[in-house]
Order: structure tokens, then sequence, then C-alpha cells
């Protein structure tokens, strides 16, 4: 899909839940849970704690997330639901919302291994090492 002179580019579909599912990963960041996602479809279950601090459109109502070419661009006069930063290196972010929806943004040149690979998240800003 070509909108605002950009492609945008389909990477995956994030969908609420309550509940717990097999090989969740836990953020203390967000206070949240997600599944691998590393599925043929792309498909991640994300679980909330009280308190998480992400708007609660992404909370409760599946998300779709697109790569971009270039997220400052792409959130340029949008309403911006969370605002842009790298999770992990080489992978920035930014959550907008478009009408009644969440809608993630994703800026990256990481091959899709390195993307879904849990162990490149160790000691990053969704998953910081264990004290």
């Amino acid at each position: 899909m070509k909108t605002k002179h950009q492609l945008y580019e389909f990477h995956h579909f994030g969908i609420p839940t309550k509940e717990k599912k097999p090989n969740e990963r836990y953020s203390p960041t967000f206070k949240m849970y997600t599944t691998p996602g590393n599925n043929p479809f792309r498909v991640q279950y994300h679980r909330f704690e009280e308190g998480c601090p992400l708007h609660p459109l992404l909370q409760t109502q599946p998300h779709v997330a697109f790569k971009v070419p270039n997220l400052d661009d792409a959130i340029e006069g949008e309403k911006i639901l969370l605002e842009p930063y790298e999770p992990f290196a080489g992978f920035k972010v930014a959550v907008i919302q478009v009408e009644d929806s969440a809608i993630e943004l994703i800026e990256t040149n990481l091959p899709e291994d390195k993307i879904w690979d849990d162990k490149a998240h160790e000691n990053s800003v969704i998953y910081p090492k264990r004290k």
C-alpha cells in the first residue's frame, strides 16, 4: 500500500488478550506479555498488566503494523499514541491513531530473522537485563 508518498509493507498483527499464551515474554517496561509472533502470518498476542503505560487502544483493540522507509515522514501530521523510540538497536517504532484504530509504524533495515529473534532483544529497552 502506498500513501503519503511512502510504501507501507505489512509487518505483523497484534491482538490483545486476557488469556495466558504459550511462550509469552514479559516486558517490565510496558508491563505486558507478548507471544513470539514468528508464525507464518506474524500474529502476536499481547497480555497487559494493570498499570501498563501503553495507550488504551493498544491494550483493547487489535492493531496492524507496517514497515515504512521513513518513520518521521510517516507520522507527520498524525495523532501520535506512542512517540517514536528504538525498542532494540536498528528498529524504530511509533504508534498513530487512524480513526478508531492504532497503527504501528516501523522503520528498520534489519532482516526478519533478527527482528523475530528473542535473543537479539535481550538487554533492550523493552526487555532490560534483569537485576
